[in-house]
């Protein structure tokens, strides 16, 4: 458990480097390709638009990637204070350039002045937000400014001229090859943008601005290990990783993209030698013929390292060679490996699987190599949401589905169960990211969509789209036949009001985490009369498993699947927490605690989903002041 958290918080801290580098790398082409073009020495040579080098790297980039690395962590605001304290630490270390200082001075600066909100949030006097929004954030971002200046600028600016130091004399050395040992299986594992953008790339730029190319920008971005692995598994692979392999090397070589060959090192753990192998032998021959690049290659295309090579023909005869030299080697060791191994079938579906549990996200490009999801149907009539226990999510995230369904016109049937419930003829399947892997062992014939905001996510949307694209004219016609039957359907909240009584919902209150909350609404539940005593842990628990936030605002705790024997009768709680309650990282102010007995919750449910879709209501039931509003709001629908 202690490695796993450490894994986790390795990756956390790695995606949050390469966050800060990764939307403004079209900054980075264009500085690169600027001072390709117009340098002394590059294609076009041009004293006056060669001005436009010193200022960009300088001031440009730094303060794009202080401004990225404050609004990562506090939006806006986040951002701008970012940027000052990052000014702060470009000019206190002018002759360098202040990327590392900037990954840390924005970041400070963004945090610092989230503080601030969370400590006055609630207590500003009304028309006096904005002239206390603004004021904040100049004062705190000129004194982060200062000790920018002061402090942190000189002590990046000595800890890069010890990084470089330790480059070149790794260089020097002949030991820069042996990097490879570290970043090949790193990045596999779950490292990939981390190590080139939040590592290699500010110490590569510092080196690019004193010689005129790095040869760090490709130790990590040479597409030659990847690929070399991609063509043995075109030759010797089996099945549907040999299939895919083709149309993954021209995603991996030309598009940059290079995680797609991941699974295929992953199946084989053999495979893993191959890239060291060759990434060492393409940093050899960079060495060796003295290549390097003037920017970061972003992604890792052959097409893109082209463009962002000096204007020397020699420098351009290095990097292809390092890239055909790793090519090779790479594709030679994979072939012995491959004709060597006694294993018959490759599991591409699971090595996408683990690949993606490694990097702690999804995959955009695991879709090309894996059938894991399975396949949209051509014709879909049963999608059902799956969760725990089937009573609060699933319920919630069915109900904004249907009303989606039934607004597209589509005769779709949208239900919610425990995942441990899901049938067979189920086609498409719709869970938390964290309850995915479940559901597919459960049922891995279905179609599987993962969502981590079941009020608002975008999944819907597309698979709506998707469904749209597969309806006959006869089918359309069917439902709006049936249109006005299903206006009988709606929920009728009226009915429903021993459900959601005044005195069980509360509000203006404070909680210091999650787990009193959760406890308090699973005691107002008992108090009620809706549960037993032993619901109240079960609550406990079902928030272990994986967070009951849905997402704008609002959590529904409730009792795990096994805890539906201690539910007496359906009920609800709502506790209102204007200032909000910590779950796993995001906001509540508006928590749900819910007992649902054979489904006769589910339409105030529906009620709720459907109102809570809208940040807007949400936002007005935070701020109302008594609980006969929220009620009113709720039963609105």
């Amino acid at each position: 458990m202690a490695q796993s958290n450490i894994k986790v918080k390795v990756q956390k801290f790695g995606n949050f480097l390469s966050s800060m580098v990764l939307p403004n790398i079209g900054a980075f082409i264009a500085w690169g390709l600027i001072t390709a073009l117009f340098i002394p020495t590059g294609f076009f040579p041009n004293e006056s638009l060669a001005n436009l080098v010193g200022p960009m790297v300088t001031y440009l980039l730094p303060l794009l990637i202080g401004y990225t690395g404050g609004k990562l962590v506090n939006d806006q605001r986040g951002g701008v204070v970012g940027a000052i304290a990052t000014m702060g630490v470009i000019v206190g270390a002018p002759d360098t350039p202040m990327f590392l200082g900037a990954m840390v001075a924005g970041p400070l600066g963004g945090y610092v002045i989230k503080k601030f909100d969370q400590l006055v949030e609630g207590r500003i006097r009304s028309g006096f937000e904005m002239l206390v929004n603004n004021f904040s954030a100049g004062i705190l971002g000129a004194i982060l400014a200062i000790l920018a200046y002061l402090g942190i600028g000189p002590a990046v600016d000595a800890f890069t001229e010890v990084l470089v130091a330790g480059v070149d004399w790794l260089i020097a050395a002949g030991l820069l090859p042996l990097t490879s040992i570290l970043i090949e299986p790193a990045k596999i594992l779950f490292l990939n943008n981390a190590i080139n953008h939040g590592v290699l790339s500010p110490i590569g730029l510092e080196q690019s601005q004193d010689t005129g190319k790095s040869i760090l920008f490709l130790l990590e971005a040479n597409p030659g290990p990847g690929l070399g692995v991609l063509l043995a598994f075109m030759l010797f692979g089996r099945g549907t990783a040999k299939q895919s392999a083709s149309g993954a090397g021209i995603i991996h070589f030309f598009g940059g993209i290079h995680e797609i060959y991941f699974p295929y090192v992953l199946m084989k753990p053999m495979l893993f030698l191959s890239v060291i192998l060759g990434g060492m032998s393409g940093v050899f021959t960079l060495v060796l013929l003295g290549g390097g690049l003037q920017a970061p290659a972003s992604p890792g295309s052959i097409l893109a390292i082209a463009a962002v090579t000096p204007a020397d023909g020699m420098v351009y005869v290095a990097n292809f060679a390092a890239v055909l030299v790793a090519t090779v080697v790479s594709f030679v060791v994979s072939a012995i490996v491959m004709k060597t191994s006694k294993t018959n079938d490759e599991d591409i579906n699971a090595a996408t699987e683990k690949m993606q549990q490694m990097k702690g996200k999804k995959s955009s490009v695991a879709g090309h190599v894996s059938q894991n999801s399975g396949t949209l149907p051509a014709e879909v009539n049963k999608i059902v949401f799956a969760c725990d226990a089937g009573m609060g999510s699933s319920a919630m995230g069915a109900s904004l589905l249907r009303k989606k369904v039934k607004e597209a016109g589509l005769d779709v049937s949208v239900t919610n169960t425990a995942i441990s419930n899901l049938t067979a003829d189920t086609q498409v399947v719709i869970t938390q990211e964290e309850l995915t892997p479940r559901a597919k062992s459960k049922l891995p014939g279905a179609y599987h969509i993962s969502v981590d905001n079941f009020l608002s996510s975008p999944e819907y949307d597309k698979l709506i789209a998707s469904l749209q694209d597969g309806v006959t004219e006869e089918q359309a016609e069917l439902v709006e036949e049936s249109e006005q039957e299903a206006v009988d359907t709606e929920p009728n909240m009226d009915k429903d009001d021993d459900l959601l009584l005044e005195e069980n919902i509360f509000v203006g209150k404070e909680f210091a985490n999650k787990e009193e909350v959760i406890r308090f609404a699973g005691e107002a539940l008992v108090k009620a009369g809706y549960v037993k005593e032993s619901y109240v842990d079960a609550m406990l628990e079902r928030e272990g498993i994986t967070t009951t936030y849905m997402g704008n605002n609002v959590a529904i705790p409730h009792g795990t699947e096994e805890a539906k024997k201690a539910v007496l009768k359906s009920g609800f709680t709502v506790i209102q927490v204007p200032n909000g309650v910590d779950f796993n990282g995001e906001k509540a102010k508006l928590i749900f605690g819910i007992a649902g007995k054979d489904g006769t919750h589910l339409d105030i449910l529906s009620g709720i989903a459907v109102i809570c879709s809208e940040q807007e209501n949400v936002d007005k039931m935070v701020q109302a002041k008594t609980a006969k509003e929220i009620k009113d709001m709720i039963n609105s629908k």
